[in-house]
């Protein structure tokens, strides 16, 4: 498949151009024009380029690249060398990011929802407009420790609980990554629990102050089942290879 008809099904069913965004989403690194064998992972690294060029990738699909906002603007040092290794074999570098936490069908969010079992899913926490979360009811109410579990088995780690919610949760939000302030939004709907990646050290008293359970099930972890999908999706769409290679980060 030719890499630039790949990008642009991917830039028009992720939404991705115009969305604001802390980097750019799309094609970060040309490599061969036509791809065979795709590469899916979380988060750029050396270790993921390195092992991407021995599984002999044309393109590495990736939900943070290595281009941000407030990175200094050379090729040196650790860019240098990434780039050169992409750059050495002829891999693309394709990355999405808040398109791929937001999406309603591969998104990281919309996708852990209904893993949970909600109902009734609804989107909230918008950043410039544009929700990235998503909220919904559970048919039964369910413990801490129920939600908890759930949580492992859903992300593959064990959650940081933290704050005082109700013993039974009825509503829970969803957003991944390191979205500690979009608690507030959760806060604004009522909502029983919150879940996302990441705490900080005022997160605590917040919750307990606000009668919320607060979950923080990894930023990495919880942003696995987007990628993991829309590699799937692409092999369903094209019939391209794609193997997702894990780089296990416990944070």
């Amino acid at each position: 498949m030719k890499t630039r008809a790949l990008v642009a099904f991917l830039d028009d069913y992720l939404n991705s151009p115009g969305q604001a965004d802390f980097g750019p989403n799309g094609l970060q690194v040309q490599g061969r024009d036509q791809i065979h064998k795709i590469v899916t992972s979380v988060s750029s690294c050396q270790e993921l380029f390195d092992r991407a060029a021995e599984a002999g990738a044309d393109a590495v699909l990736v939900h943070h690249g290595i281009f941000w906002k407030g990175l200094p603007l050379v090729l040196t040092g650790m860019q240098y060398r990434r780039v050169k290794t992409l750059l050495e074999h002829e891999i693309n570098l394709i990355a999405y990011h808040l398109p791929l936490d937001r999406h309603a069908e591969v998104g990281n969010n919309a996708l852990a929802a209904a893993a949970f079992g909600l109902q009734d899913i609804q989107s909230f926490a918008p950043y410039e407009g544009e929700d990235i979360g998503f909220w919904g009811r559970f048919p039964e109410p369910v413990s801490p420790d129920q939600l908890s579990r759930r949580c492992t088995e859903i992300y593959g780690q064990e959650p940081l609980l933290q704050g005082a919610g109700p013993d039974d949760i009825s509503t829970l939000g969803i957003v991944s990554g390191g979205a500690q302030s979009e608690m507030y939004a959760a806060l604004g709907l009522g909502l029983d629990a919150y879940i996302t990646g990441e705490s900080s050290e005022w997160v605590m008293n917040v919750a307990r102050e606000n009668g919320i359970h607060y979950l923080a099930a990894g930023h990495y972890a919880t942003e696995r089942l987007g990628i993991r999908r829309l590699g799937e999706l692409v092999t369903e769409k094209f019939g391209l290879e794609v193997e997702f290679i894990d780089v296990p980060n416990p944070v």
